[in-house]
């Protein structure tokens, strides 16, 4: 089979568990940590209109793109997401170029959010180091997703509402005190550069929904419950960004929520800056904030694991990395072996202590996946046009060539603004390349 996903026998297959609530946790919980920390950064650059006007384009991108994505996913439901659509689509190097931007998103997205996992915990555990508890994270949410992904996808959805809850209480503990003087205060400090340097930041509050696309081989009916659980998880994205967007600036100005104090360095943690202005840092209200808010980092870490450990699973299915990795645990039916690789890559990373860095990294990753999918979408379309598609990108083909086109001016935001970055991310990329060209194409394996 072209995708290189014809692999029948039952110690390669995932377990059908999941149905559409399930889906929407999921697909909420691997993006929602974007809500609470980070996005902020982007007012520094952009202020409100400026952020705004880079998060309208990015929501765009995303609406136009999911509902693209959706139609691959559901046509192609296997765990391997856009490397499976890709090799189908475009062939087998192309196929392994998506497949390892898809890698390096999901590897590399966890390690950040566990370093706020470990800041978080520190000042609660002062006396343990941020590393140890980020590590022990790493540690208990692997073994969670090895358990079962019933059992991880009941964990996930159970914080993500939690994480979905706090939101609310605290647009609804900020709107009484908004006013519309706050959003227009030096609302376009930078003009229109100030909306290009804002995008990466934008990205951030969706970034990493697509992983629902890597768990549609253990959906239940992936035909009909990707769509639901992912057109839902969309939906609830939007609404929670606008409301947490306005809520927080709304306050007292976005400045309020960038920087603790005047000429202090950038926060990214706008929740409890905005929540100080009403209430002071000792309120019962702060402290539930705080405690709670914790649930949208372990939601987005959970999820991106559980996701990356399907990612690098096709990748040992299909043997591009040694096949040990694409194997099932004959106990749980989870990929196991994929998901310890990820922890020791992710744990390596983490040890840099460049968490920034690794952010943008796992952005680039995300953007190059983008491109290739909304190709992959138009290619199908003309090479494969009798393909069985349960559900059809609606307004097509404008959707998938506006995703593309967002995608690839974000992309060059996104490198403009981080050259150094970009010289790793896209030297991975040739490396990895060149290893597979010479070495795995080559081989019998991948013949």
């Amino acid at each position: 089979m072209s995708s290189g996903s014809g692999h029948s026998s039952s110690q390669e297959r995932l377990s059908r568990t999941l149905g559409p609530l399930m889906l929407w946790g999921l697909g909420v919980g691997y993006v929602i940590s974007g809500m609470y920390f980070g996005w902020n950064l982007g007012l520094a650059e952009g202020g409100t209109y400026g952020l705004a006007l880079a998060t309208l384009l990015i929501i765009v991108l995303y609406v136009t793109f999911t509902f693209s994505y959706t139609e691959l996913a559901c046509a192609i439901p296997k765990a391997g997401g856009v490397f499976d659509y890709a090799t189908l689509a475009l062939g087998k190097e192309t196929g392994f170029l998506a497949g390892m931007a898809q890698m390096i998103e999901f590897v590399f997205a966890p390690p950040a959010i566990a370093a706020a996992i470990g800041a978080y915990f520190h000042i609660f555990f002062p006396q343990i180091p941020v590393t140890v508890i980020a590590i022990s994270a790493y540690v208990i949410f692997t073994a969670l997703n090895i358990y079962g992904v019933k059992a991880a996808a009941t964990f996930e959805l159970v914080i993500t509402v939690l994480a979905v809850v706090e939101l609310l209480i605290f647009a609804g503990a900020t709107l009484p005190h908004f006013e519309f003087s706050n959003l227009k205060a030096n609302a376009f400090p930078n003009g229109w550069m100030g909306v290009w340097a804002a995008i990466p930041f934008a990205i951030w509050f969706f970034l990493a929904i697509e992983g629902v696309a890597n768990v549609a081989e253990e959906a239940i009916n992936p035909q009909r419950n990707v769509l639901i659980g992912f057109g839902s998880a969309l939906l609830t994205l939007i609404v929670l960004c606008i409301l947490t967007f306005v809520s927080s600036v709304g306050v007292a100005g976005w400045e309020a929520i960038v920087y603790p104090s005047p000429g202090a360095e950038p926060s990214d943690s706008p929740l409890p800056l905005a929540l100080a202005k009403i209430t002071g840092n000792s309120g019962w209200l702060y402290h539930l904030l705080i405690t709670i808010g914790l649930m949208g980092l372990v939601a987005s870490f959970h999820g991106i694991i559980l996701a990356a450990g399907r990612a690098t699973f096709e990748f040992g299915r299909v043997k591009y990395i040694p096949e040990v990795f694409g194997r099932v645990h004959p106990k749980f039916k989870t990929p196991a072996n994929a998901l310890l690789f990820n922890m020791i890559i992710g744990i390596i990373a983490l040890l840099t202590g460049k968490t920034g860095q690794i952010i943008t990294i796992a952005c680039f990753g995300a953007l190059s996946l983008y491109i290739f999918s909304m190709i992959s979408v138009i290619v199908l379309r003309k090479k494969q046009p009798q393909m069985e598609r349960p559900f059809r990108v609606p307004f097509y083909p404008y959707f998938p060539f506006v995703a593309l086109i967002i995608a690839i001016i974000s992309l060059v935001a996104v490198t403009s603004l981080n050259i150094a970055v970009a010289l790793v991310y896209f030297g991975i990329l040739l490396g990895s390349y060149i290893w597979f060209h010479f070495f795995v194409k080559r081989s019998k394996y991948a013949s």
